[in-house]
């Protein structure tokens, strides 16, 4: 916006709280947020600036200027400067309209209303009109309308719950903490307006999972963290209210900071458009300097004798200045074979492909009523060039639904079977899930598709009931009852609320927890059992236990995690049962299931009483707390006992996997960039068949250092390329970028069999720095596949940038979410998937559907068929054009080269536009490469005979008694049309000239169809063949190899919520505080609450590294 003054960079952010006219004399902006790209002062400069980045329109502004010259124009400047004029007007008011939503869009979100407290009361306000220093309020289900710090909410300890698929996707709730001092401010307005404090923090950035600061309340200073932050974009709930004080407002905002800015997308097909036109341009000057110099010649020659009908003087004329001003003539006489028209043809068959999109029923999603959107008219031939997709996970390639497949209890699977062919039929022939409606707390939507399950339940198989006695006991998930007697599970993450939901439904119903007991219900039978110890789950213990005393008075232990970390602690008692249970867990794995090892010991009274002093004495440690813990869980949790193992769905969008395969077979490469974490992502890539159990290897890159990353590629690099190859290209790290291009794609050659490159986000922050991204993108472009696992919104651009520039190659992005809004337009083809996260991909896209699998349709049919009707167009386009404009040239023989037309104005001003212009557009729009029409529709029988009947009408019509009468001086020619068609020779000429031009051509491709059949030849050729014959049985669909030894194990859990639990701190209250009686509800040692806080918090090195609560 002009008039702004220019704020220094900012380093250091004060923010003071409830004082406006602190805050403004900082200059800080407002909540006002700004997508579009122009205004009304900005949009006719910037629209002209890019509009004249096309040659074409600079070249007609030039022939313009020229055509202004009466000296050297035979043609009126009214020819130029009204198609000129039309064809930027109209590219204008499209980019106007599209900006336009852009504003509306920005209007509907910037309106918004929320509380906020002015002048010691709440009072409604515009998003845009909050400024940072406010403190704002918050209720149930509403979005945030800016970064602020928690200062207080309804749940115990100042607590809240925060949804922030808008950020990263994921829809399980997490928490947010807010300061104990401000916590005791609840919802006391006059406590609240009163509230001066002084936050001194980082300056805007666009790191999500980070934030430093200090808040100066009262005379003391006490940190700040990103877990008491509550960024733009999240969604409250399970919260009443909360109040927080903003820090960051509008474009300063994480999410917005991470958002991008709005790019000018150009198609190859316009570079190329570009560059035909400079050396058409370079044609039409040599055509120019040869006529010219004919010009000079014939002027010094033969000029005298016709000198007195030619010019005014009887002087002589110099023969090298005519040929100079026959020059420029000549170039303005044969522009045409260039016209403006080209470009509004070009424009309007993008516009009928776009139309296409939009109307495609194969792209309509009826389960949201959805259709797909092609949302910009100028990108539709460059779907047909893709070479890299990339995509997010959560919500664009999953469902973000976990459901309970299939387990393996003491060596014998319960559920869905998929590798006999009888079993198949016996389902097809309609095998009905399991009823769970006769378990009262059963969810009616759960299918298990195995009767043998709740049989040896019923017949009280004590492994299956110790089985699911575990699963609705080891888990971290809270509970609350409604009204209604309906359990409403909160949990951390999909994986455990889809075990504990199959535990239920099972007959072991988790009802309720207190810090010290957990109470189920066992067929029946409500048992509530003593919670002794909880040891939490982490990424590197890959596993989480909890240990109970039952009713009996017996102590257990019962653990869940990874395969690979379990079965290394089992008891030598188990004999053969690991070994079958590890071939089911590998058939799971090979279904692309999601597996937990499950486990228990029996422990001794005296033995437990011993190790929890231990660990009670390691927990109040000064020195090595964590390592001496540690090594506490690592000593209990050894001797167990295998019950068995599940088997979680990530369930998959329909036609992920066939979209992906198909995808891979036409040579796209498909890179997956997500904020999960590592065997989540892993897990998805062997679902989809990104990754496959055939790959000769599967490349993971997770150092935590510059040093040891560089290390992991240079290792990577040697099993990809050998050793002795490897010395040559570890010299790519210090090499330029385009010896990298040339180099890279003749190593990808010579890599042999398939790999893929796993690589985690804080190692990717490393491998993007300048000495090492070269060596990154070559080992990555040398692997069938690419999964990079917790990057940040930034990353994902990064990692798109990347390719862009050194690949030089067509790159698309999808997702659905916030996070993905940089990808999205960073990419050359952008595209939203309008899911479960929000519409903020959607907006920032140039396509856009409901699902995953539409892509392939887009990508192979719209795409291809575009690019292939475009291709087309613009060879005939250009033929026609020549063979029109070079008739000047050979006329200029026979003229005395003085730039004299052949046509006659009105036939050069129409031919371009009504007469040639219908048979080519038809084609440019509807032509199906040959695969669906092989002979004419009526479309060409109207466009083709129809411009006949256009040009024959029009050519009566000049030439007629009743235009003459009106316009005597534009149409002299009266009658001569009648005469020349009344002749026999002027048909057979006419005739003998289309049957001469046509037969080569049918000749050369009767030919090349029998001797050189094209892939639609061949095609054809086999669709025809195939209508003569029985159609063929359809096929069993092939199942994926099962003999794989990859361990399935991902679990989406985080560090911390088990204390967190075992505290008490996230528990509501059974009846409500007093109102200043906060204090009296926390506990009076804090140690354990604020270690568990400072070790989620220094632990999140990853991008997302948030507690989450509730899916």
């Amino acid at each position: 916006m002009f008039g702004a003054k220019k704020k220094s960079l900012e380093v250091e952010r004060m923010v003071k709280a409830n004082d406006r006219e602190f805050n403004e004399k900082f200059q800080y902006a407002d909540n006002r947020i700004h997508t579009s790209k122009y205004n009304i002062l900005t949009f006719l400069p910037i629209n002209l600036f890019e509009q004249f980045q096309r040659v074409a329109n600079a070249y007609f502004l030039f022939l313009l200027i020229l055509q202004l010259i009466p000296e050297i124009s035979s043609l009126t400047w009214f020819t130029t400067i009204v198609p000129l004029i039309l064809v930027i007007t109209m590219t204008a008011v499209k980019d106007a309209t599209d900006d336009y939503f852009r504003h509306k869009s920005d209007n509907q979100v910037n309106n918004r209303q929320s509380e906020v407290l002015l002048d010691g009361r709440l009072q409604n306000e515009k998003w845009m009109n909050v400024k940072v220093g406010d403190i704002v309020k918050l209720e149930n289900n509403q979005f945030v309308a800016a970064d602020l710090l928690l200062l207080s909410s309804s749940e115990p300890h100042g607590l809240c719950y925060i949804e922030t698929a808008e950020l990263d996707g994921e829809t399980n709730l997490k928490v947010r903490h807010a300061l104990t001092v401000t916590s005791e401010l609840g919802a006391d307005i006059s406590r609240l307006a009163r509230f001066d404090g002084i936050v001194v923090c980082e300056a805007p950035n666009n790191k999500l999972d980070r934030f430093s600061g200090v808040l100066t309340w009262k005379g003391s200073k006490h940190a700040l963290t990103n877990q008491k932050l509550i960024l733009r974009g999240c969604a409250l709930r399970n919260t009443s209210w909360c109040f927080g004080m903003v820090v960051f407002a509008g474009p300063d905002t994480k999410l917005m900071q991470n958002s991008g800015k709005t790019k000018f997308k150009r198609t190859s097909i316009d570079r190329l458009m570009n560059t035909l036109v400079l050396w058409i341009f370079g044609f039409l000057v040599c055509l120019g300097i040869i006529l010219a110099i004919g010009n000079s010649f014939w002027e010094n020659e033969v000029g005298g004798q016709f000198r007195a009908f030619l010019f005014l003087n009887e002087g002589e004329k110099n023969s090298i200045f005519s040929g100079f001003l026959t020059f420029w003539s000549y170039i303005i006489i044969l522009n045409t074979v260039v016209p403006i028209s080209l470009y509004v043809s070009v424009e309007v068959i993008r516009l009928g492909h776009s139309y296409f999109i939009n109307w495609d029923r194969k792209m309509y999603y009826s389960g949201k009523g959805t259709p797909a959107e092609a949302r910009t008219t100028t990108l539709n031939e460059e779907l047909g060039q893709i070479e890299y997709v990339f995509s997010d996970k959560t919500g664009t390639l999953t469902q973000n639904i976990m459901t309970f497949k299939k387990c393996s209890i003491n060596g014998k699977i319960y559920g869905e079977k998929h590798d006999e062919v009888s079993e198949k039929k016996e389902m097809a022939k309609g095998e009905k899930p399991v009823d769970f409606s006769v378990r009262s707390q059963a969810k009616r939507t759960c299918q298990f598709c195995d009767h043998s399950l709740m049989e040896s339940i019923q017949l009280g198989d004590p492994k299956v009931h110790e089985f699911f006695r575990l699963l609705a006991l080891c888990h971290t998930v809270m509970s609350e009852e409604t009204s209604a007697g309906q359990l409403i599970y909160q949990v951390q993450s999909p994986d455990e609320g889809a075990l504990v939901t199959a535990a239920k439904n099972c007959g072991f119903v988790f009802k309720s927890r207190t810090p010290e007991t957990i109470t189920i219900e066992e067929l029946g039978t409500l048992v509530t059992y003593q919670l002794l110890a909880f040891l939490d789950f982490n990424n590197v213990r890959k596993r989480m236990s909890v240990i109970v005393r039952n009713p009996a008075g017996q102590i257990k232990l019962y653990s869940k995690g990874a395969d690979t970390v379990l079965f290394e602690r089992l008891h030598s008692s188990n004999e053969n049962l690991p070994s079958v249970t590890f071939d089911h867990l590998s058939e799971f794995s090979g279904e692309g299931l999601r597996t937990l090892a499950i486990a228990y010991r029996d422990l001794d009274d005296k033995y437990f009483k011993e190790w929890h002093k231990m660990l009670e004495d390691a927990n109040t440690a000064a020195e090595e707390r964590d390592e001496r813990i540690c090594e506490l869980y690592e000593e209990i949790e050894r001797d167990l006992m295998l019950l068995g193992a599940t088997a979680v769905e990530d369930k998959l969008q329909e036609g992920v996997i066939e979209t992906v395969t198909n995808l891979l077979l036409a040579n796209i490469k498909v890179w997956i960039l997500t904020g999960d974490k590592q065997e989540t992502a892993i897990n998805i890539g062997y679902a989809c068949h990104l990754l496959t159990d055939d790959m000769n290897d599967v490349l993971v890159i997770a150092g935590n250092t510059a040093a040891e990353v560089r290390e992991e590629l240079r290792t990577a690099k040697e099993l990809l390329f050998g050793r002795s190859q490897h010395i040559l290209d570890s010299q790519v790290l210090c090499e330029k970028q385009q010896p990298l291009e040339l180099k890279s794609v003749a190593a990808e050659d010579s890599v042999m069999g398939d790999y893929a490159l796993v690589i985690n986000g804080h190692s990717l922050a490393y491998a993007l720095e300048s000495d090492m991204k070269n060596g990154l993108l070559e080992l990555a472009c040398m692997c069938r596949a690419v999964v990079c696992c917790r990057v940040t919104p930034l990353q994902k651009a990064q990692v798109v940038e990347l390719v862009k520039k050194y690949r030089n190659a067509v790159t698309l992005a999808i997702g659905d979410g916030a996070n993905d809004v940089s990808m999205i337009k960073s990419a050359h083809i952008g595209v939203g998937i309008s899911g479960q996260e929000g519409l903020q991909a959607v907006l920032a896209s140039d396509y856009s559907f409901a699902q995953f699998r539409y892509l392939q349709r887009l990508l192979f049919v719209h795409g291809r068929w575009s690019y292939f009707r475009m291709c087309k167009f613009l060879c005939y386009f250009f033929y026609k054009n020549f063979a029109f404009t070079l008739v000047h040239f050979w006329f200029g023989f026979f003229c005395g080269f003085s730039a004299q037309t052949v046509y006659d104005q009105w036939f050069i001003t129409l031919f371009n536009i009504v007469y040639t212009s219908l048979p080519v557009l038809a084609m440019g729009i509807f032509d199906q490469i040959a695969l669906d029409t092989s002979y004419w529709t009526v479309i060409n029988h109207v466009f083709i005979w129809g411009s006949v009947a256009t040009y024959f009408s029009i050519l009566f019509t000049m030439h007629s008694n009743s235009i003459f009468g009106i316009f005597p001086n534009h149409f002299p020619f009266v009658g001569n049309a009648r005469q020349c068609l009344s002749q026999k020779y002027i048909w057979l000429v006419i005739l003998l000239a289309t049957v001469v031009s046509v037969m080569p051509v049918v000749a050369f491709r009767f030919l090349k169809m029998e001797l050189y059949p094209t892939l639609s030849d061949q095609i054809r050729h086999w669709q025809k063949a195939q209508r003569k014959t029985r159609p063929p049985r359809s096929r069993r669909p092939q199942t994926r190899r099962l003999s794989s030894r990859r361990s399935g194990y991902a679990f989406a859990h985080q560090e911390g919520y088990g204390e967190l639990i075992t505290s008490g701190k996230n528990m509501r209250a059974k009846a409500p505080p007093p109102t200043s009686g906060l204090e009296n509800m926390t506990d009076s040692s804090p140690s354990r609450m604020e270690n568990v806080w400072k070790k989620t918090t220094d632990a999140a090195s990853g991008f997302g590294q948030d507690i989450p609560v509730k899916l």
